[in-house]
This record gives C-alpha cells, structure tokens and sequence, in this order.
C-alpha cells in the first residue's frame, strides 16, 4: 500500500525561504504568486509551485485539446467537484485509493519544495496543505475520517489524515491568506456556486496553518495595492536572517 513520508530540518520551526499564499477562488492566486516570482527573481532564485491538486490551470489545457477538449474539461471538473464536496458520499474503495495516491502525491512534491528551499531558493506556493479541516478543496485530507464507514477506506482514512497532520508540521515561513466576500468573488468566477464560494471564504477564515506566521490581505483592494503589500510581507520575510543563513 502507498505511504508518504514527510520530514524536513527543524520542521518545529518555519521553513526559511517557503512562502505560501492561500485562499478561495477569485483571491487571486495564480496572478499573485507569477508576479511575485517575476519581482523577485531580480535578487535572488525564486520559483513558483502549485501544491493544490486540481489545477485550474490544468483544465485550461484540457479545454484547448482539438473536439473533445471542452467537453472533457467540464467532466472532469464535475467530477472533482463532487470528490471534494464533503457533503457527498465517498466513492468506492478503487476511488478511495485514488483519492489516498494523490495525498501521497502531494506529501512527496511538498517534500522537493522543502528540499528547494533549504538550498536557498526563494519558493512562493500557490496553495497548502493542512491538516485542521477535511477536504480536497480546502487542501486537507480528502477521505474525512468523519465519511469513513467501510473498512479499506476508513483505514485509508485514518492513514490519510495522520500523513496531512505530518505535512502540517511543515511550517512556511510566511503564510499570505486572501480574504475576499462573497460578492467580490462571484463577480471574478462566475462558473462558480454561491454556496461553494460561500463555504470556502468562511473555511480560509479559520485556518491557521499550524502557527505559522499569517499575513492577512484584503484582496477586494485595487491588485496594484495588492501587489505591492504582498512583495513587501514576502521581502521582509525573505531577509529574515534566518533565510540568509539558509542561503548562504
């Protein structure tokens, strides 16, 4: 059966040079974490990584794929939707594997991104795992111990949110969490449910990523002021002598 293992130096303490920005759908992300990079390459190696699993990016390739690509990329998308729904029945025990093999996907790419920034690079994510709260679309455990009845997926379960909790112990330096309402996010993805967004703004609200440092940013404000309050979080982070020591 699949495992993970995740370790890092000192992962009491937060990851020098590992930043992570989080939030709902509309927040931003994708833009501010490329631009980030973009800025930031100027003084040093920084590099973007995406640790969600279901990439909007992905599907935007998918869509581009001659005849079958819109079509595909709408199934797909209902499918994952309804995966990461924890209100939803889990799938079978081969979809509970699937489900349990992507985790272990996530905690191995988490691990080359530590071992990237403990050699001095400057790594900016576009997501994070946690452990606090159930579910796919929040970056926590998929299964859910709590949907957990049959015997293989409640093993898979347990065994999931015992590698989630392992990752959690892998603190980013710095933790930037977009906040957004509900009104701001519909007007930016519209293909996207009242009641999905709904659930995501007041999950992000919560989470606290394992006391890591949080930098909370309204992202309602024009992306310019966005932008520029970001870079600063991140620049001074980045020189904490404990990143410098790291790159030395």
């Amino acid at each position: 059966m699949m495992d993970g293992t995740v370790s890092s130096k000192g992962s009491s303490l937060p990851v020098a040079g590992l930043i992570a920005v989080v939030g709902c759908d509309g927040t931003g992300k994708s833009t501010l974490t490329h631009d980030l990079v973009k800025r930031l390459n100027d003084g040093g190696p920084a590099v973007r990584r995406y640790l969600g699993l279901v990439s909007g990016e992905t599907g935007d390739k998918i869509k581009r794929l001659p005849l079958i690509g819109p079509r595909l990329e709408r199934r797909l998308a209902a499918k994952a939707a309804h995966a990461q729904d924890m209100k939803n029945k889990l799938p079978n025990a081969w979809g509970a594997l699937v489900m349990y093999g992507l985790s272990v996907w996530r905690a191995a790419h988490l691990q080359r991104v530590v071992r990237l920034a403990e050699r001095g690079v400057l790594v900016i994510t576009d997501r994070y795992p946690q452990a606090e709260i159930a579910g796919f679309r929040y970056d926590g455990p998929g299964l859910g111990m709590a949907r957990s009845q049959k015997w293989l997926v409640s093993k898979l379960a347990a065994r999931e949110q015992r590698l989630y909790e392992r990752m959690a112990t892998i603190r980013p330096a710095l933790v930037i969490k977009l906040d957004i309402d509900l009104a701001t996010a519909q007007g930016r993805k519209p293909d996207h449910g009242t009641a999905e967004l709904t659930d995501k703004i007041a999950v992000m609200r919560q989470l606290r990523f394992n006391g890591a440092p949080i930098f909370d940013l309204d992202t309602r404000a024009p992306y310019a002021d966005v932008f520029e309050k970001a870079l600063r979080a991140v620049t001074a982070a980045a020189t904490h002598p404990s990143f410098a020591q790291n790159a030395a």
